[in-house]
């Protein structure tokens, strides 16, 4: 986990750009952070090191590492380090009718205790409690604020809606994908080609492909800069030329995907090649 910079011992917070209504911050605190207050809106973060304590509902609550924090709208609740040696922590805040638009009138889910070490919320929260100083794309965010909320009624036990879906569409949001993967793609333009909303859509992509259609998107793109890499093609112009913002934007989702940074996956893929090329060569008959 990040350690708390021992050079920056005075409280401090980073904000990021708001994107489509979400806020992420960043922050660390000694001792009293702040007094018992209440949200409109889902505050869901993780703690990123030291102890970060704080009065919720019938008692006091401690998030460690590893653990994420979700506080239901309009519970109030305070903040306070739980050792001198104060806490660091990423947070989210979302409009409980974001969630809606996934959920579809169902109950908004509620996780008891306000904090949870369940593996399914944490999986969903790595895309929106990244680093403040990393963009999200509005895509990016869209999915993974939906992922967001299916994980949250699972773990809260909100019962499953009962669809067959539409096939059709998650076809054609597929095909569409794919024709479009390195080039811009906004949900406007994917709504638009499809013919529905992007809750809907997305619902109906996870049951047909398993996957959100931001993944399958990013995973086609990085088939294509895997092709562009092994080609001799610069980091960077790959990152370009597969749709990616910039090549650090790959750098992440490649790392991500494979557990492996993009040079390092050229220097034992691109050697692995040039071995088989050796091989098949040294293999041929004589006279072939």
């Amino acid at each position: 986990m990040n350690p708390i910079d021992p050079q920056r011992r005075a409280d401090w917070l980073l904000r990021a750009k708001p994107v489509a209504g979400i806020e992420r911050i960043e922050a660390f605190f000694q001792g009293k952070a702040f007094a018992m207050h209440r949200h409109d809106t889902y505050a869901i973060g993780r703690t990123l090191a030291g102890v970060q304590s704080f009065k919720y509902r019938r008692g006091t609550t401690h998030s460690l590492p590893g653990r994420t924090m979700v506080l239901h709208p309009d519970e109030p609740h305070d903040g306070q380090a739980g050792t001198g040696e104060g806490f660091r922590y990423r947070m989210i805040y979302v409009q409980p009718a974001v969630f809606q638009q996934v959920l579809g009138g169902r109950a908004l889910p509620f996780i008891e205790g306000g904090v949870t070490n369940d593996p399914r919320l944490w999986a969903a929260t790595e895309a929106l409690l990244q680093q403040v100083s990393q963009g999200i794309d509005p895509f990016e965010q869209s999915d993974a604020l939906a992922e967001l909320a299916h994980a949250l009624a699972a773990v809260a036990g909100t019962p499953p809606p009962r669809s067959k879906g539409d096939f059709a569409s998650a076809q054609r949001a597929r095909e569409y994908l794919d024709a479009q993967c390195q080039q811009a793609v906004s949900l406007g333009a994917l709504e638009h080609a499809v013919g529905r909303d992007r809750w809907s859509l997305s619902r109906d992509f996870r049951m047909f492909y398993g996957t959100s259609p931001y993944r399958y998107l990013t995973q086609r793109r990085l088939d294509a800069a895997r092709t562009m890499m092994l080609r001799g093609m610069p980091l960077a112009d790959v990152a370009a030329c597969a749709g990616f913002t910039d090549q650090a934007h790959m750098t992440r989702h490649f790392t991500k995907t494979y557990g492996i940074a993009p040079a390092r996956w050229l220097r034992i893929a691109g050697g692995a090649s040039e071995r088989v090329v050796t091989i098949v060569q040294d293999t041929r008959l004589p006279g072939a």
